[in-house]
């Protein structure tokens, strides 16, 4: 699997983010019982409709594209290409439906699965991440629309955390992000970026 995505993973440093989530995913579970292969599965699969190759490259197209249903309609079939357990699938599709933001997870591992998304949109990592992304994704043409997103991260996600590690765990990332946030205003000195 994790083979399969390193090759897909379009552009390339869009890779990084399976592992670390995968890691951070099993971090918050703090020795709570979890089906690993589970969360195994969805943390590596979850963004599979955001790579190039994968979704429309027309900008209407992909303005509208939902890369949810792609992972939900692609993922079962490549999971049981790569010998997953076939009784585990529909668990690993509801993880992968439910990390966003506006999810609802339905089970431990889907919680996980969000949390540690969240957590990833958060700090120096959620920082180089989005700010990565200028020029090369249509919502992102000036420095000034990754700002936006960064300070929408860190007024919204924390309160949306579930988990009590990752409301731990989030401290620290949420002082990051809003010291490089006061930075960039000051630096900037109301010149838009």
């Amino acid at each position: 699997m994790s083979a399969y995505i390193r090759a897909q993973a379009k552009p390339p440093d869009k890779f990084s983010h399976q592992p670390r989530l995968y890691h951070l995913a099993t971090r918050l579970a703090e020795g709570q019982p979890y089906d690993d292969d589970v969360l195994y599965a969805a943390a590596w699969m979850h963004d599979l409709g955001v790579f190039v190759g994968h979704r429309p490259e027309d900008i209407a197209a992909l303005g509208a594209w939902d890369h949810i249903a792609y992972a939900a309609r692609e993922v079962p079939v490549l999971l049981q290409q790569f010998g997953f357990p076939t009784a585990k699938i529909p668990a690993a599709i509801e993880a992968i439906r439910t990390h966003l933001p506006s999810g609802n997870p339905t089970s431990f591992e889907g919680t996980l699965l969000r949390d540690a998304d969240l957590l990833e949109q958060l700090g120096a990592i959620g920082t180089l991440r989005t700010v990565s992304k200028v020029g090369r994704d249509t919502r992102f043409l000036r420095l000034s629309d990754p700002l936006r997103t960064l300070r929408r991260n860190v007024e919204e996600l924390p309160a949306q955390l579930r988990l009590a590690s990752a409301r731990r765990l989030a401290r620290p990332r949420v002082e990051i992000l809003r010291a490089f946030l006061e930075a960039a205003e000051f630096e900037a000195d109301g010149i838009e970026l």
